[in-house]
């Protein structure tokens, strides 16, 4: 029996197990059995009979096991409601699915497919019943429905249409749908086969619709022809796809939308008779109109803009051009006539952006005249009143000349670069204007042909470069680096070049790098000698000396390391050329080459002019230092070379600016290289007198630090602290200190050093690497200079061997400061936070009594307590640092909160409220509102430190309070200091919304009604009952209160919000409250914030203000107009 009969024998019920044999050999790729072999061998008969088993074959297993239960309780609950094997069953499905795929292939023209077609519509009822998914079966079975349609054959739609619906439902849910999307385009043409209105058919528009939701739809070429294809199916449809694409564009990239644009102009090209006019009458007039009508602002302008840009960009084609033209004649003239600025300016983008617009089917002097007509209304939109109109068109106007000007008559071209630099170059309303004529004419030089007039006119915008306006001046710039790159005229015939240099030597970095850009390759003329580099160096520093620093600064930008390490030793030769020194006579003799001077006596004379070389050459050491740290050859030739010659630079150039660059060029070489000048550097340091300018010790320092031997200015300072200390304040040094070049100490130039050290970020790196010992030695030393204050304090008269006030209060303050740093570079424990603290109680116990001092000393209190005030604050100042840059653990906050109380429970601790402040500021903004991190022993830590910052907050504002009651004057002084505190707490506090820190805006409302109220009992004549209209006319403290919270939104919707559930909660009762409450919200609206939130305040408000209305009518005359005066307010900020 051959194959083919054994095949078909198996194709039946009783033969089962054969025939799943022969699919599992189909499936072996080793095998030589073949399904679409065996049936493209058989007879025209034998096919038939093969379909009849098969279909007889299918039917039996589907009724033993419909597809319906095959997902029913899983394979389990199969095998005990039926005897057969669910995984035969599904092999059984396959193998037919297969065989009927494969005899679709060889089917020939006059065969008779009634059982084949039997077969596929068993098979397309599992197809249906089965969930999507990528099984074997269902996959299989799709593709059969597919190759169905694609031959023709009866029945097509329907398994053409269920094709089309699972490879839209698979192409949503696979991770890369590219083969499903192609197969949705190759079933394209079975949506023309769907009828639009049906119900059924709802599904697949749903589907559709998504696709244009999808971003892998829609970067999908195939996807793109889907959607394109889609734009000419039924023209209802047209009107939902735009919709929905239009929706979708606030959330699609960039990149998106420009496929977004593709697809539209390709369905526009596509379509023809009523699909045309449905496209441009829907869809692309309606992207038109929203480019006009919508504000920049709309997230989609932007994107519509891209969309209508792409057509705009492919005029030329004779049907577009009639297209536009079309469309924009109805809403686009209106809309350059528009009173809304922000329509003008839109409409005045598209204008130019699509000029010429005009009809191509017009004849030539109707299409002249229409060009003519645009031309005239672009000259008119340059005068237009508002600025951002006057702006775009002037970027049209140059697009237009830049596109068109070998088209347009000269006497329009010249008009136009008229207007532009004549009158809105320089208008004066309007920075942004004139802004916008040097960007644009950038645009304009891109044409060689506009180069010629332009030669001429551009000399007359020369001072602009000195415009007010720096966003102008860089415009200007950049125009001119743009003339200059283009070759349209000689930059500085535009624009002289000693008002670059003044502008160079004045300006901003935006500005100066500009011009360092024009200027380079005329000052560092890199292809000529360096004999040139040398000579247009020093004409640059005799123009404008202070310009040449800026360029030089800047000029590592523009060449490589080894050039600017060229200059240097070009400009040294010329340096030597002053100076008598030993060197051989080829040096020499190559020095009097390079010398651009001639004679090197007259270059010694002008010592200014040295200065400035030494100076530039500084500053090229700092550009190159980081190249030299690379190549250590070339490093160790530098500092050879420059080293030979510094000792007799220093004896040389004695000039003050010549000393400066000189010791700043040793701290750049090690101290070897200048050994007579770094062996004296710390012995003038030591000779240094007290008060010594900064400028006299700086760069000393700076070298000390630069050689690594910042520990013998730790050293020096040191000892000299320790020395000045009053005896009984050495005990705690840890050795006896020797001074071997002077017995004088010099704690208040020791301080001043070290004040320097940390300030700035290099030298402070150096001091702190020193190491702990030196380090925690002199913080120490630091701290028993505590004992001066003390004395100072408890002491009536002075002693002149005692250190000055002003010393030991820095050297104090330096303490806390330099505790926070080490205890930064701890790596372990909190000795230094624990030292802070010591101090926290040295200040309880020694200087807070001060504070409180009797009442029988007046004079003695009048001197000491703003000593102690000032110690007080000095060290706040160090704990809000300490907490702000994250050190301050949990214990440390509590404990200097816990001084804040003290303080304030002091008799005149209120003098330190602007100093507690900024501590409770940043104790607060140490914690996030929301931190889920936290555990729940974290959590309770965390609400009793900011229970006690409200607490203390509570505290200020009461002492406020009883200050501005007993001493107006003084009070409101104080209020005043505090204001940026209190500003500043109270925008930390209001990112809160739950206690402990709402309890602060419980503690302002509480306290301006408390003051509000007791003004309005005060009044007993309704002549005195007036609403108010500022801030200004609130009692003191509600004033500044009032003051801080209008400052943000933020700060006062909290506020408005504590206001309305303090109304909500009743506990506000009386009608004085209540019209307390409204002269509040009344300043709050001619403020003009929270609208939303002043509104719902009110209406608290009203709910209350109702419940007193007998009341008041029946009360006396001063209850009657405080009622009446509150509806009236009450009314004016709800608008009735």
């Amino acid at each position: 029996m051959s194959k083919r009969e054994a095949f078909c024998e198996a194709a039946c019920k009783e033969n089962v197990k054969d025939f799943l044999n022969f699919m599992k050999l189909h499936k072996d790729k080793a095998d030589p059995f073949d399904v679409e072999e065996v049936v493209q061998e058989m007879s025209r008969d034998q096919r038939e009979g093969l379909w009849e088993r098969l279909a007889s074959l299918l039917r039996d297993t589907l009724l033993e096991l419909p597809p319906e239960r095959w997902e029913e309780g899983g394979e389990e609950g199969m095998v005990e409601e039926s005897s057969v094997d669910p995984k035969d069953v599904m092999a059984v499905v396959e193998g037919v699915t297969v065989v009927a795929t494969k005899s679709l292939k060889v089917l020939q023209n006059g065969d008779t497919y009634k059982a084949l077609l039997e077969m596929t519509h068993q098979l397309h009822h599992v197809l249906v019943s089965l969930p999507v998914s990528e099984a074997h079966v269902p996959t299989h079975i799709h593709s059969l429905c597919e190759a169905w349609w694609k031959k023709g054959l009866l029945d097509k739609e329907t398994f053409g249409r269920s094709a089309l619906l699972l490879s839209l439902q698979k192409s949503f849910m696979l991770k890369k749908p590219g083969i499903e999307i192609q197969r949705i385009w190759s079933l394209h043409d079975v949506i023309l086969s769907l009828d639009y209105a049906s119900e059924d058919n709802q599904l697949i528009i749903d589907l559709l619709l998504q696709c244009c939701q999808s971003p892998t739809h829609i970067r999908n070429d195939d996807g793109k022809r889907l959607l394109v294809f889609l734009f000419s199916w039924n023209i209802n449809f047209i009107l939902l796809l735009h919709g929905t694409l239009k929706n979708q564009l606030e959330f699609f990239s960039k990149s998106m939308i420009s496929n977004i644009m593709e697809i539209y102009f390709r369905a526009w090209k596509k379509a023809s008779g009523d699909f045309l006019e449905k496209m441009e009458s829907l869809c692309i007039q309606d992207f038109l109109q929203c480019a006009i009508l919508l504000p920049k602002t709309s997230p989609v302008h932007a994107k519509v803009r891209q969309i209508v840009s792409y057509f705009h960009a492919r005029k030329g084609h004779h049907r577009l051009e009639k297209m536009l033209y079309t469309l924009y004649r109805p809403i686009l003239w209106k809309a350059l006539n528009a009173p809304n600025f922000e329509v003008r300016a839109n409409a005045t983008l598209l204008l130019t952006e699509a000029f010429p617009i005009h009809d191509p089917e017009q004849n030539t002097q109707n299409i002249d005249a229409t060009i003519q007509k645009q031309l005239d209304t672009v000259m008119g939109l340059l005068d237009d009143p508002h600025p951002n109109v006057r702006s775009i068109a002037t970027l049209g106007v140059c697009k237009i000349l830049a596109k068109c000007w070998e088209l347009l008559p000269p006497a329009i071209i010249t008009d136009f670069l008229k207007k532009l630099t004549t009158e809105l170059a320089s208008d004066t309303s309007s920075s942004d204007v004139r802004c916008s004529v040097f960007k644009c004419l950038s645009i304009v030089l891109d044409n060689t042909l506009s180069h010629p007039l332009l030669e001429k006119l551009l000399p007359t915008l020369k001072y602009s470069l000195h415009d007010n306006s720096e966003k102008v001046r860089t415009a200007f710039l950049d125009m001119l680096i743009k003339v200059k790159a283009v070759r349209a005229a000689k930059f500085w015939d535009i624009c002289n070049t000693d008002h670059l240099l003044a502008r160079l030597a004045s300006d901003s970095h935006s500005v100066s790098k500009r011009i360092v850009d024009l200027l380079f390759k005329s000052f560092f003329p890199v292809n000529e000698s360096e004999r040139e580099w040398c000579g247009r160096c020093i004409t640059l520093i005799q123009m404008n000396p202070t310009a040449a620093r800026k360029f030089y600064h800047n000029v590592h930008k523009h060449t490589a390391p080894t050039n600017i390490i060229k200059l240097m030793l070009a400009i040294r030769r010329v340096l030597n050329c002053c100076i008598q020194t030993d060197f051989d006579d080829t040096e020499m003799n190559e020095s009097n080459k390079e010398n651009s001077m001639g004679d090197g006596g007259l270059l010694g004379k002008d010592l200014a002019l040295v200065a400035s070389l030494l100076e530039v050459v500084v500053i090229l050491w700092r550009s190159v230092e980081k190249a030299l740290k690379q190549n250590k050859e070339a490093q160790t030739y530098i500092y050879t070379k420059f080293g030979n010659v510094m000792s007799k630079y220093f004896s040389t150039f004695e000039n003050e600016r010549c000393t400066v660059a000189l010791i700043q060029l040793a701290s750049f070489m090690p101290p070897n290289a200048v050994p007579t000048f770094s062996c004296g550097v710390l012995s003038r340091l030591k000779r240094m007198d007290s008060g010594a300018a900064p400028t006299q010790y700086s760069q000393l320092l700076d070298c000390m630090c630069m050689w690594g031997q910042a520990a013998d200015v730790l050293e020096l300072i040191t000892d000299w602290l320790t020395e000045a200390l009053p005896k009984e304040g050495r005990e705690n040094a840890k050795r006896k200190v020797q001074i071997m070049e002077t017995a004088e100490a010099k704690p208040d130039l020791a301080l001043d050093y070290l004040e320097h050290l940390f300030l700035h970020t290099s030298t402070r790196e150096k001091v702190l690497a020193v190491g702990q010992g030196p380090l925690k030695q002199l913080h120490t030393v630091l701290g028993n200079w505590k004992s001066v204050l003390y004395t100072h304090l408890s002491s009536t008269s002075k002693d002149p061997r005692t250190p000055s006030v002003d010393v030991a209060l820095k050297a104090f303050t330096y303490h806390g400061r330099l505790g926070a740093h080490l205890q930064n570079n701890a790596t372990e424990g909190r000795g230094y936070l624990l030292s802070l603290t010591h101090v926290a109680a040295w200040l309880n116990e020694k200087v807070l009594p001060f504070l409180t001092a009797s009442r029988d000393d007046t004079e003695g209190l009048e001197k000491l307590q703003p000593l102690a005030a000032q110690i007080i604050e000095n060290f706040l100042t160090v704990c809000r640092d300490v907490v702000l840059v994250g050190l301050g653990d949990d214990t440390f906050k509590g404990e200097i909160l816990h001084l804040c109380s003290l303080i304030l429970l002091s008799e005149t601790g209120h003098v330190c409220i602007p100093a507690l402040l900024p501590v409770l500021k940043e104790v607060a903004d140490s914690y996030v509102p929301d931190d889920d991190s936290q555990d729940e022993e974290q959590e309770g830590s965390t609400s009793v430190i900011l229970g006690v910052v409200a607490n203390i907050f509570q505290k200020i504002i009461e002492l406020l309070a009883r200050q501005l009651r007993k001493e107006p004057e003084k009070g409101k002084l104080l209020c005043q200091s505090a204001l940026p505190g209190l500003t500043d707490f109270v925008q930390v506090a209001q990112t809160w919304d739950r206690a402990p820190l709402r309890g602060v805006f419980s503690t302002l409302f509480a306290i301006i009604i408390v003051e509000n109220r007791h003004v309005l009992q005060k009044m007993t004549h309704p002549e005195e009952v007036v609403t108010p209209e500022s801030v200004e006319d609130m009692p003191p403290l509600s004033r500044v209160l009032l003051s801080v919270i209008l400052k943000t939104p933020s700060v006062t919707r909290a506020f408005l919000t504590e206001v309305s559930s303090s109304l909500d909660a009743e506990v506000i009762g009386s009608l004085t409250e209540l019209a307390a409450i409204l002269h509040v919200l009344a300043v709050i609206r001619h403020a003009g914030q929270s609208t939303a939130s002043l509104k719902t305040a009110a209406v608290s408000v009203q709910r209350q203000l109702y419940t007193h209305a007998v009341a008041a009518v029946d009360s006396g005359d001063i209850q009657r107009v405080f009622y009446e005066s509150s509806v009236k307010t009450l009314n004016v900020i709800l608008d009735l």
